[in-house]
């Protein structure tokens, strides 16, 4: 089992953790071509094991990744009824690490995934590189709409993503959720989180 680092994150949720930091520490090595800068990271074991998955593509690590977020969750006894993952930022990738992870993770938990719960309507820069949180709530305001909403209506949420930052994203999912879809409680769940809330 992986060792984990529960993080608190704060929202529009009843409870909310990221299982551990992504990245411990990070050592500014120098620029690299392209007027990029170089950093040699120490990252968690968790955020190891979502990096390798997100950007080398590693689908061994699905099963182990659900693993510990299924013993997490039912540490907590939230009892959610539906696993809700949040949109990729990057539509194009023909594997949605997310996704996979959702779909083994309610399996465990034996609720139902809906992983097209949430449609982004509207097109938005990439977060990343917008460094501040108002200025994200701003471009992610209206966003977002839920594509059935009698799916989720009454129901106890568990709304997942690979990557806490800010919580702009993750905010503003669990508002359209709470505002829109008359849901009965959400509960957030995010396999990492930045080190900086930026």
């Amino acid at each position: 089992m992986i060792t984990i680092s529960p993080k608190r994150i704060s929202g529009e949720w009843l409870y909310g953790y990221a299982l551990d930091f992504h990245t411990l520490k990070s050592d500014y090595m120098g620029g690299g071509s392209h007027g990029s800068s170089n950093f040699d990271n120490t990252r968690s074991e968790m955020g190891d094991l979502v990096y390798r998955l997100k950007y080398k593509s590693n689908r061994s690590l699905v099963t182990e990744i659900a693993e510990s977020a299924c013993a997490f969750v039912k540490e907590q006894h939230w009892q959610p009824d539906l696993l809700v993952s949040v949109p990729p930022s990057c539509v194009t990738r023909s594997f949605q690490p997310v996704f996979e992870v959702a779909a083994v993770l309610s399996s465990m938990l034996q609720i139902d995934c809906y992983n097209g719960c949430i449609e982004k309507i509207s097109e938005t820069p990439e977060l990343k590189n917008i460094d501040k949180y108002k200025e994200r709530v701003k471009l992610l305001r209206n966003a977002y709409e839920i594509a059935d909403k009698s799916l989720v209506e009454g129901k106890n949420i568990l709304l997942f993503d690979d990557l806490y930052r800010s919580g702009a994203t993750l905010g503003s999912i669990a508002r359209v959720l709470n505002q829109d879809g008359n849901v009965k409680r959400i509960f957030a769940l995010t396999l990492t989180r930045t080190r900086s809330k930026k």
